[in-house]
């Protein structure tokens, strides 16, 4: 896996998945570029201190990175234990406002990854739903819309992520066909990060419990750091529109 010379901003760089993925693509040539609310933790080639909630915000930070940029990895996010405007605002209209700013200066080969989650696995579910607010045009609009539409709080992390999988997987083909520019999902299962108490909280304890016996283990976050590395990489360039579970075999127990 080859990402010498590549350019790539990778959002949440500061701590968990993010600084993982980080300290792996520089491993591998890349010229890393962190945004964070938080100062990073690790070295990084650049990094933009933003708030990712804010449109203004996000714009305030496309304007500090550079004018070139060959992978975009969306991994900052929050639990579901925050507020439902919070929630939405970073794991999905942020999201999917700084990778509208960023598609622009991306070239052909370019790529984005998205971390979406196993708890997004019930999208088709309210598949109608989703692809209504996929089709709002931009940040203001979605938050419109979802005024309309209120998320319930005991629900709103997972309604994100089944949000967020249904908008990779009907915008990436459209960018990929005029744009040369691929864009897939990541869905990891449990992860040992500093939030892996606040999923804990947020799904209780007897459905953790019950969820227990599935699995061998969390996922450690570098495990699911090489799998965003290669999606960035050129080993990649025909996969487009997918989410890929990384879970340990945990979403195959539901079947």
């Amino acid at each position: 896996m080859n990402l010498q010379g590549k350019t790539i901003v990778i959002t949440g760089a500061s701590s968990g998945i993010g600084a993982e993925t980080a300290r792996l693509l520089r491993f591998h040539g890349a010229r890393v570029i962190g945004v964070d609310r938080n100062e990073p933790t690790l070295t990084l080639d650049g990094f933009v201190k933003a708030d990712l909630s804010e449109q203004s915000t996000i714009d305030a930070a496309v304007r500090q990175l550079p004018d070139r940029i060959d992978a975009l990895c969306n991994v900052a996010g929050v639990p579901g234990t925050a507020s439902v405007d919070l929630v939405a605002r970073v794991n999905y209209l942020g999201l999917r406002h700084l990778s509208q700013r960023l598609l622009e200066r991306m070239p052909q080969g370019g790529s984005i990854v998205n971390i979406s989650s196993i708890l997004g696995a019930e999208w088709p579910q309210r598949l109608d739903v989703h692809k209504a607010l996929a089709e709002t045009p931009h940040f203001e609009a979605g938050l419109a819309w979802l005024a309309k539409h209120p998320v319930p709080q005991e629900t709103c992390y997972q309604y994100f992520k089944e949000a967020l999988i249904v908008w990779t997987v009907t915008q990436s083909q459209k960018w990929f066909l005029e744009r040369g520019v691929r864009m897939n999902c990541v869905a990891p299962g449990p992860v040992f990060t500093p939030i892996l108490g606040d999923f804990v909280a947020m799904l209780g304890a007897e459905r953790v419990q019950k969820d227990a016996h599935r699995m061998k283990r969390p996922a450690l976050a570098d495990e699911v750091a090489t799998v965003i590395a290669f999606l960035c990489s050129d080993a990649a360039r025909w996969v487009s529109g997918i989410n890929l579970p990384v879970d340990g075999g945990l979403a195959s127990t539901y079947l």
